[in-house]
């Protein structure tokens, strides 16, 4: 039962991706935030298939600490679940991301009607120069900005180096910081096909006041409180 699940879940995605990457290029003269309300509904539909299909749902913690201006989240990175949660959880955002992903037929044409922040990870200091200046853009028109600190998916219950990428931003802009933590990794594991029924939990930090604050300090505080408050998830 959990293949096919799993199976109808992954054919879902793969028949309805084309056809609403194909209506969102639709949307393109309409303005940025517009653009992403309706590229988004993408998002909720997953969502929506994933608990029909696989009995996968999600409670949120800490709703009350979402600010109301413009932030940087930055969240663990587990699963593909946390792309699609962050969508309906939090205000309209952009995210940091390797800008390769944009060259994927239907899902990247769509992604990039989103204003995401495209790096090119092998060119380093550009790369930082890139998510500074584009960050510091994104913020002011009212976007909050996401940041995997770790850079890529990490296997549940592993732990890897969080980069100072957002640390930096948050320093240079003074944008509060939003630490997000879960357990999605549990169920819907790094690059896997199968997909676990069960209950999701997220759990959203205090605003961090990243104003007089450096760099290292903010990715201290950001791991500290990620990396201690997943142990206190339901495992």
């Amino acid at each position: 039962m959990l293949y096919i699940r799993s199976f109808i879940y992954l054919l879902l995605q793969i028949i309805l991706t084309p056809i609403f990457s194909t209506l969102a290029l639709l949307t393109f003269p309409f303005n940025p935030h517009t653009r992403y309300r309706i590229v988004s509904q993408w998002a909720r539909l997953m969502l929506f298939l994933l608990r029909l299909v696989c009995n996968i749902r999600h409670e949120v913690l800490g709703l009350e600490n979402i600010p109301a201006e413009p932030c940087i989240i930055l969240c663990k990175h587990q699963s593909a679940w946390e792309t699609l949660a962050l969508q309906i959880i939090f205000p309209p955002q952009v995210w940091v991301l390797k800008r390769e992903l944009m060259w994927i037929p239907f899902f990247g044409w769509a992604l990039a009607l989103t204003s995401p922040i495209a790096i090119k990870r092998s060119d380093g200091k550009g790369a930082v120069k890139q998510l500074l200046k584009l960050g510091k853009v994104r913020l002011a028109h009212g976007f909050c900005v996401v940041i995997f600190p770790e850079g890529t998916r990490i296997q549940y219950g592993q732990r890897g180096k969080y980069k100072f990428g957002g640390a930096l931003l948050a320093a240079s802009s003074g944008a509060p910081v939003v630490p997000v933590a879960h357990n999605a990794g549990r169920l819907w594991g790094r690059n896997a096909f199968f997909k676990h029924p069960g209950l999701i939990t997220m759990s959203i930090g205090a605003p961090i006041d990243t104003r007089n604050l450096k760099a290292d300090e903010i990715n201290a505080q950001v791991e500290a409180w990620i990396e201690n408050e997943i142990t206190r998830l339901p495992h």
